[in-house]
């Protein structure tokens, strides 16, 4: 009987291509340890076999940070068979022995569960980690996840209604009113968002080599919670996995602060103010942390499954 060929293509349940992937063939029942042949998913994450013999055969999958997927089929003579996409999900238990090697991919993945966090279904909450042993972020991520925080279109709504109030307010009255203050108002609050954001939780965390990202802690006592989410403020998990200074999200605020005096009317501005302001934002840090710890996760629906009670690794 004429030999068929069987391709198709390995994703993650994101539906991005796992670059790499292995995919192992067996015919005729046999397990995959025997398998008859073998290929690697290529950067398109496809694969396929030619010259294959008719008959049942089945599929195994397997790449790094990912659950190994099994899939069986039969091949007819003659037969060009394309199996449906095959989503591998992320293998949690990798996930938690591989902090300190990770892999760009997995992290990737990660990264993909965060930007689907929307608080009651709407507002951003990608800077949140609900698994403690969160792969370490690459710069590339880092930014990544900085773009799109900033042009998210909540964004924009959140800090058209800010000045909104500031205006009515007369808040930065070196603005005026009108369309025109409205409009200042507006520019100079997406560009604290701009700044902050991209210094803070990209620039300086790729330098530093620090992960600007909230860590859920989810266990222990009301106490032990509190204490954890306050400090969180001023310290942060570096890159290698131990906790630190927050030296990025630190000198991010001061930094960002600094160039808002570029902006903001003459009587507003000054260094006395940027100290201040820092300081304001570590308290309303520690402030949005405890909401972190205690409410947010309640009101964010479809978020990604972890363990808290393996969260002790996450407490510094």
């Amino acid at each position: 009987m004429a030999p068929g060929t069987i391709s198709g293509q390995i994703a993650d349940k994101s539906g991005a291509a796992i670059v790499g992937a292995h995919i192992k063939l067996s015919l005729d029942g046999q397990s995959p340890t025997q398998a008859v042949v073998e290929a690697v998913a290529d950067t398109d994450g496809q694969f396929t076999f030619t010259n294959i013999p008719p008959g049942p055969f089945q599929l195994t999958i397997s790449s790094t940070g990912f659950a190994t997927q099994t899939i069986s089929g039969t091949l007819h003579a003659g037969e060009v068979d394309v199996v449906p996409m095959i989503q591998l999900p992320l293998a949690t238990a990798v996930t938690e022995v591989r902090v300190a090697a990770p892999t760009e991919e997995l992290a990737e993945a990660q990264i993909q569960e965060q930007e689907k966090q929307r608080v009651l279904g709407v507002f951003p909450n990608f800077y949140v980690s609900y698994d403690p042993n969160a792969v370490a972020l690459r710069p590339k991520q880092k930014f990544e996840l900085a773009w799109k925080t900033t042009i998210d279109p909540v964004t924009f709504v959140l800090i058209g209604a800010v000045a909104g109030i500031q205006q009515s307010q007369n808040t930065f009255g070196g603005y005026g009113q009108g369309a025109q203050g409205y409009a200042k108002r507006y520019g100079a609050g997406y560009a604290d968002t701009v700044t902050s954001t991209f210094i803070g939780g990209a620039i300086l965390p790729s330098l530093l080599k620090q992960d600007p990202r909230y860590f859920y802690k989810g266990s222990g006592s009301k106490t032990s919670r509190a204490l954890y989410a306050i400090s969180m403020a001023v310290v942060c998990k570096g890159d290698n996995g131990h906790w630190q200074p927050a030296y990025s999200a630190i000198l991010g605020s001061l930094i960002a602060a600094g160039i808002s005096n570029s902006y903001y009317p003459s009587h507003d501005r000054g260094a006395a103010l940027t100290f201040e302001n820092t300081a304001i934002g570590i308290g309303t840090t520690a402030a949005a942390n405890l909401f972190q710890e205690f409410i947010v996760k309640k009101i964010t629906p479809n978020l990604p499954k972890h363990d808290p009670a393996n969260q002790n690794s996450a407490t510094p």
